[in-house]
């Protein structure tokens, strides 16, 4: 994806891109991957001059980004959007009476379809999606795959409808767990990255962007 001068990059999803930020401090980046591929983008093009900003909320479905579309998103007129959004829709609903069901990828893709349709008609182009992801350890994570894998394909199809750059992140996060193992990228929860996952989780997202003076 083309960065340009001056450009505004906006990061937004759920506790994975939240990360601690202070949210009364609207320039706060985080601690997690945000920060450092603000921190890599910004030493590898300081001519760009680029903003950074960082809008994730702990616990966020995809619902609940709509909810706040507009003041933590639209009203920012971000250049360049960053979203990952999906393992809370999971997670959230484990054991409940539609987890791995038709009904909640059905209703995942309506919102999600929502989603991406409002920020295009704000003129928001330039789009990263990131894939939500889960790591198998513990060991009933490997259970929300059922659940999980259909949101992901579904994200897979909308980011080429609506013709949006796709980070793979849950093959790229998995593979890199079968060297390392998944606690050393998730922790003890296969959800929240160590200081090591949102490094891998940076440097693939930072070599998403090119910077063409």
């Amino acid at each position: 994806m083309e960065l340009r001068k001056n450009d505004r990059l906006l990061f937004l999803g759920d506790s994975v891109t939240d990360c601690d930020r202070d949210r009364t401090n609207p320039t706060d980046l985080g601690k997690g991957y945000v920060l450092m591929t603000a921190g890599i983008l910004a030493a590898r093009h300081p001519e760009a001059q680029l903003t950074f900003l960082n809008r994730g909320i702990g616990g966020n479905k995809i619902q609940d980004v709509l909810n706040r579309l507009d003041e933590d998103c639209l009203s920012l007129q971000p250049d360049i959007l960053i979203f990952m959004i999906g393992i809370n829709d999971t997670w959230h609903n484990v054991g409940g009476p539609e987890f791995g069901k038709v009904a909640a990828a059905e209703a995942f893709e309506k919102s999600y379809r929502e989603f991406l349709n409002r920020v295009t008609a704000a003129g928001i182009k330039r789009i990263l999606l990131l894939e939500p992801f889960v790591l198998p350890f513990p060991e009933d994570r490997q259970s929300w795959r059922s659940d999980l894998d259909p949101k992901i394909q579904i994200l897979r199809n909308l980011a080429s409808e609506f013709r949006c750059e796709l980070l793979c992140l849950d093959g790229r996060l998995n593979e890199t767990a079968a060297i390392t193992g998944p606690q050393y990228l998730t922790g003890i929860d296969g959800v929240h990255p160590t200081a090591a996952g949102h490094g891998v989780i940076a440097g693939v997202v930072s070599e998403k962007f090119r910077y063409h003076s």
